[in-house]
C-alpha cells in the first residue's frame, strides 16, 4: 500500500460549492473542503443523498464549476481545465452503462475511438486492424466471449458487459486518476459482482489511483485501502489501510444508522 509520506497525487483544497446562491432552493454543499489522495489510494465513498458524493467527482472531472478552491492532479492546478480537457488524464466509469461507450457502433469501432483519443483523425482512418488481436487480449479475461464478438453493435450488450467494457476502455490510456461513479449501481447482483471483481484486478494490476462512489456498503468495506463516509459536504470517517481492512459493511451501517445509506443492491 502507498507510504502516507507520499506526495498526494489529487488535492481538492478549500473547495466552496453553492448551488442557487441567492434563491429560496440555496445550498451550500461544500464549505471549505479539502481532500488529499495518495498515489495508489482506492478510495471507497459512500454517503446517503445530498452528502457531497457526486459532487466531488464533478468537481474532479470539470463538470461542475467551483466557486472557490483549487483542483490539484499531480502538483499541476487544473481548476480551471474543462470536462474535456481534464479526461485526457481522468477516465469516468458512469453509473448509466450507456454512457461510457457508444451503441451505435461495434465493439472494435469503440475500442479504435478510445485508441485514437485525442488525435484529430476520423473514425474510417483509427479502425487499426493490427490492433485487433490487442484488443482481443483485453477482452479475454472477462470470460464474456466479447473477443469473439468484436463487430457486434455494443448497444445490443447486457448492461453488465457495457460496463466491463467501459471500465476496459477508459483505463487503455495511462490516467492520473480513475472515477467510477456508482458503476455497478444498474446491474443484477451476479453482474455487479463480476464488474467488480474486474475493477479491483484492473485497478490493481495499472497500479491506479481510483476514486469509488457507492452505496453498496458491502462493495465499500471489501474493496480498496481506503474509505470515506461523506455527510453534509464533509468526510465524517476515513478509514486508511490498517482501519479500512478491520472494518465491515455492518460497522458502518452501525455507526452512521442515522444516515440514510442502502446496504447492497
Amino acid at each position: 500500500m502507498p507510504s502516507v509520506e507520499n506526495e498526494p497525487k489529487v488535492r481538492l483544497e478549500h473547495i466552496h460549492k453553492v448551488f442557487n446562491p441567492g434563491s429560496v432552493n440555496e445550498k451550500t454543499v461544500f464549505q471549505d473542503f479539502s481532500l488529499s489522495i495518495r498515489q495508489g489510494d482506492f478510495v471507497s465513498v459512500v454517503g446517503s443523498n445530498g452528502s457531497g458524493k457526486t459532487t466531488m467527482l464533478n468537481v474532479l472531472c470539470g463538470s461542475l464549476p467551483i466557486d472557490s478552491g483549487s483542483v490539484i492532479v499531480d502538483g499541476r492546478d487544473v481548476t480551471r481545465l474543462k470536462e474535456h480537457q481534464r479526461a485526457q488524464f481522468i477516465g469516468r466509469v458512469f453509473q448509466d452503462p450507456a454512457k461510457g461507450t457508444c451503441a451505435g457502433l461495434t465493439i472494435l469501432e469503440n475500442f479504435a475511438l478510445a485508441d485514437n483519443k485525442g488525435k484529430r483523425f476520423g473514425l474510417s482512418r483509427s479502425v487499426n486492424r493490427r490492433r485487433v488481436e490487442a484488443y482481443r487480449e483485453m477482452l479475454r479475461p472477462l470470460h464474456m466471449g466479447l473477443e469473439d464478438r468484436m463487430n457486434q453493435t455494443v448497444g445490443t450488450l447486457s448492461g453488465g458487459q457495457r460496463q466491463a467494457l467501459a471500465l476496459i476502455i477508459s483505463t487503455m490510456s495511462p490516467v492520473s486518476l480513475l472515477i467510477l461513479d456508482e458503476h455497478t449501481a444498474a446491474l443484477d447482483p451476479k453482474s455487479s459482482e463480476t464488474v467488480m471483481e474486474l475493477t479491483e484486478r484492473v485497478v490493481r494490476e495499472k497500479q491506479l489511483t481510483t476514486l469509488m462512489v457507492t452505496h453498496n456498503l458491502r462493495f465499500a468495506a471489501q474493496y480498496g485501502n481506503r474509505l470515506l463516509m461523506m455527510h453534509q459536504g464533509e468526510a465524517v470517517l476515513d478509514l486508511v489501510d490498517q482501519e479500512k481492512e478491520n472494518c465491515s459493511a455492518d460497522h458502518l451501517v452501525d455507526v452512521f444508522a442515522d444516515i440514510s445509506i442502502e446496504l447492497g443492491n
